[in-house]
């Protein structure tokens, strides 16, 4: 090879590796917006938890209120609920969807002034799960409300599972799925992952009424799903995972 063509490919060499070095910051770039090859957003689901501090818990629900009200209003919201927890109402918790996470990102640029001032009332910093959504529901169905004579209550499982065995508990709840959703006492049900981690779950099942719930753990397709978490996950009790939440925005609606 003469030395005319060795420098001719190492120019060639050159231009490809700077193109693949190009490509690569740009799949980069586009990550956090959650737009996904072919250029299609993907949906984005976050938790948002809070811990009070004395004295404030009437101040942050204000200010949670606040957000879900303008986060809902938007096209691009598919669902913002806030609630505090049962036994112990000085937690609090945002759920929210959104078509994208630049969309997520937007609204959050847009309140920075109001989440700034969240950061004082708290015990600790704001911890903030993204999650995937294994069993996608629609937006007409996350906005699905309870009726007024309904007293809902949401409950969240964190599932931890033991490696190698996380494949076992998506086909569980796959195959119960479509059976917890078509109890009468369901509004909504869904199982996610942990962006974070592949092995780590949150249920999201909100029921209408304690008497509903209390169906569920009695009702027959459950039990795969009890036996799993009582033979496959990292921490025992399962219950160690369980929150129990009660929604204070938005009003239920009939």
């Amino acid at each position: 090879m003469t030395a005319k063509k060795i420098t001719s490919l190492f120019k060639i060499l050159s231009l490809t590796a700077i193109y693949l070095v190009l490509t690569g910051v740009c799949a980069t770039a586009q990550d956090p917006t959650g737009i996904m090859p072919g250029g299609l957003a993907e949906p984005a689901a976050v938790l948002t938890r809070f811990e009070v501090k004395g004295g404030y818990e009437k101040t942050l629900r204000k200010t949670l209120r606040k957000y879900v009200k303008q986060a809902v209003a938007r096209e691009s919201n598919i669902m913002a609920e806030a609630y505090h927890e049962q036994e112990k109402p000085s937690v609090l918790w945002i759920i929210e969807r959104w078509d994208s996470k630049s969309a997520l990102q937007e609204m959050r640029k847009d309140v920075t002034y109001q989440l700034k001032k969240v950061e004082r009332m708290l015990m600790q910093p704001a911890r903030t799960i993204y999650i995937n959504d294994l069993e996608p529901l629609s937006k007409e169905e996350w906005r699905r409300r309870p009726a007024e004579e309904d007293e809902p209550i949401t409950i969240m499982l964190f599932v931890d599972s033991k490696a190698g065995t996380e494949g076992t508990f998506r086909k569980v709840y796959h195959t119960a799925m479509p059976q917890f959703r078509s109890e009468p006492g369901v509004i909504n049900y869904q199982l996610s992952r942990l962006e974070e981690d592949s092995t780590q779950f949150v249920t999201y099942e909100k029921f209408r009424s304690e008497d509903a719930f209390q169906y569920h753990l009695n009702f027959p397709p459950i039990q795969p799903v009890i036996d799993y978490l009582n033979t496959s996950i990292k921490s025992q009790p399962f219950q160690k995972g369980l929150h129990r939440l009660i929604a204070f925005t938005p009003k239920r609606k009939s």
